[in-house]
């Protein structure tokens, strides 16, 4: 059962109402599931809930979560909230504001976003700001924190996919709309700057960032 946080338990990357935990952008595992479908998305949005160990369950970013009633995790409150928000362990082990979002295109796919925002990331591992991903002149050094975060959420997107297929997982900085699965498989990318997760006769390859 999903239980209120007490305010007393909260540091500073875990606090809700700090705004510029939230600014900056997004670290982000996107999942492109496939064509509309209510039941996959729940399905998918509560399985990755769950591997990811998020504590809480809320529809607001704007207040204490100490003073939110938990919703449950599924896709009338992500509906109803447009985001929903918990807090999330690093694999570092620092606790850190987290959130998902839906997209779902007219004609196209849904898609499902679990997301880390920069401000807080910050906090929970102050490397993240030392040097930022997609900067090519730290890359190595944007590597060092970032491969435990990519496997970690690579982890997380192939516990997903043993109970829900998807199309194309996508990892890194502001990942979201980057490619999606019919334009990597014309044209697959030679640069890995950020990671893939690519289904393939059932089987789901990790595809890590080299830069």
């Amino acid at each position: 059962m999903l239980e209120r946080m007490d305010d007393r338990q909260v540091i500073e990357s875990a606090d809700f109402t700090l705004a510029d935990n939230w600014c900056g952008g997004f670290y982000e595992l996107a999942l492109e599931l496939g064509d509309t479908s209510d039941v996959r998305l729940e399905a998918a949005l509560g399985v990755l809930w769950s591997a990811a160990g998020v504590e809480g369950c809320y529809g607001s970013r704007w207040t204490p979560a100490a003073d939110q009633e938990v919703v449950p995790c599924t896709l009338a409150s992500l509906e109803r909230s447009s985001h929903l928000y918990g807090v999330v362990r690093l694999p570092n082990g620092a606790p850190m504001v987290c959130g998902v979002v839906a997209v779902r295109e007219d004609n196209g796919p849904d898609w499902l976003d679990f997301y880390l925002p920069l401000g807080a990331l910050g906090r929970a591992d102050p490397r993240s700001h030392e040097h930022m991903a997609g900067d090519p002149d730290q890359n190595s050094a944007s590597l060092a924190w970032r491969r435990p975060i990519d496997d970690w959420l690579a982890d997380l997107g192939a516990r997903v996919y043993t109970a829900v297929d998807f199309r194309l997982g996508l990892i890194g900085n502001e990942v979201s709309g980057q490619i999606d699965a019919a334009t990597f498989a014309a044209n697959p990318p030679t640069h890995h700057s950020i990671g893939y997760l690519i289904p393939r006769e059932g089987q789901l390859r990790y595809l890590p960032a080299t830069e």
